[in-house]
């Protein structure tokens, strides 16, 4: 097995456009444009990540690689046909409205699949053994994409795609998502919800979106009874709520669960100062996150882990977060710092609202029995 770690990217995913303007609403009425007419799932965040792993040199020690688009047979493992016809006739046709609050653009649908695309070679080269593990730039994101429809600037279910294409063409077993993205991974769960050859986690603001999505009741059903976490956090709660939400339920799911493969949805916004959220996160928040699944997938599965982007619209701080995911997964420090780290660290709650969400993980971790 090769130690490196692969770095999936396609500057054609940094062209895919919402044909809106304003962080979720469209302009008019009482919404005046905006200064540079942004919507929130902008490529801005995105690029500046890839330009500063770029800049500091960490790329050189990568291996960067692009993929062909998701096909068909691929997209219809997840999705209804009826949706797949649609998105690419509005497409074709310029544009349209996946679902709810997911615009997109002409030519969207060729990008989404292959930002699903990405996703997929990324798992497949993971765990068939060419990488140790991979970071995708996937774009547009898809944990909130449901099976039947978009949803929160997602068009395509690119890790579900990456799964079920690794089960059909490499004989993938159990897997294990965690989706730190800090809005409700809710197309991920829904799309699993009845099965148990996958484990879905998600941490995520409690109540942020869809709004009222993620309680920590939802288990699952069926089959998949059990294999659901939700592991919803009080806004504000920052750094040290994640890590013993970590510490206390996500790492020992993981180790009663024992995946062949550890895949993370890595939305970077639950960031000290994104736009679309109120968590308290800094740059070593999300090195410590990494390093702590490293740790279970060193154990575990053979070190097998792909973390595949999500959100984040903090154009200024995304890349300070994606580095340093990314220096984890290659085990390269490089000499960038960040200057965000100290400001958010002054701004974390005190020791007694800390103090509380614990103990509301604490209850959490007795309900599943962990």
């Amino acid at each position: 097995m090769s130690k490196k770690t692969a770095f999936y990217y396609d500057e054609y995913c940094m062209w895919h456009t919402t044909g809106e303007a304003a962080l979720t609403m469209p302009i008019g009425g009482w919404v005046q444009p905006m200064a540079g007419g942004g919507h929130a799932e902008s490529p801005e965040s995105k690029r500046r990540f890839v330009s500063l792993v770029e800049v500091s040199g960490l790329m050189k020690k990568l291996d960067k690689v692009t993929a062909n688009p998701a096909s068909q047979e691929d997209m219809l493992r997840v999705h209804d046909a009826g949706y797949i016809e649609k998105f690419k006739a509005e497409s074709d046709a310029g544009g349209g409205e996946a679902g709810m609050y997911a615009p997109f653009g002409a030519g969207s649908f060729e990008i989404a699949a292959l930002s699903a695309g990405l996703a997929k070679r990324a798992v497949a080269d993971v765990y068939t053994g060419k990488y140790k593990n991979a970071y995708s730039m996937s774009r547009p994101p898809g944990h909130h994409c449901l099976a039947e429809m978009g949803m929160g600037f997602c068009l395509l279910a690119n890790i579900p795609i990456a799964i079920d294409a690794a089960k059909a063409n490499h004989g993938l077993g159990k897997v294990a998502v965690v989706d730190w993205d800090v809005h409700h991974g809710n197309g991920t769960q829904s799309i699993f919800y009845g099965r148990d050859d996958v484990l879905t986690i998600s941490l995520h603001q409690e109540n942020c979106f869809p709004p009222g999505s993620g309680p920590a009741s939802e288990c699952g059903e069926g089959a998949g009874d059990g294999f659901n976490i939700n592991i919803p956090i009080l806004p504000g709660s920052g750094h040290d709520a994640y890590m013993h939400a970590f510490d206390n339920i996500v790492l020992p799911a993981l180790q009663a669960y024992q995946p062949e493969i550890i895949i993370v949805a890595s939305g970077l916004d639950a960031n000290g100062v994104d736009p679309l959220a109120r968590i308290l996160l800094q740059s070593d928040s999300y090195r410590s996150m990494t390093e702590k699944l490293m740790g279970a997938a060193d154990e575990l599965c053979d070190e097998k882990m792909v973390v595949i982007h999500e959100g984040g619209y903090a154009e200024a701080y995304v890349p300070f977060c994606g580095l340093a995911v990314c220096e984890a997964l290659s085990g390269e420090r490089t000499a960038v710092e960040d200057p965000f780290l100290e400001l958010i660290n002054l701004q974390q709650p005190s020791p007694q609202f800390v103090g509380f969400q614990k103990q509301v993980l604490d209850g959490q971790k007795a309900d599943l029995n962990l």
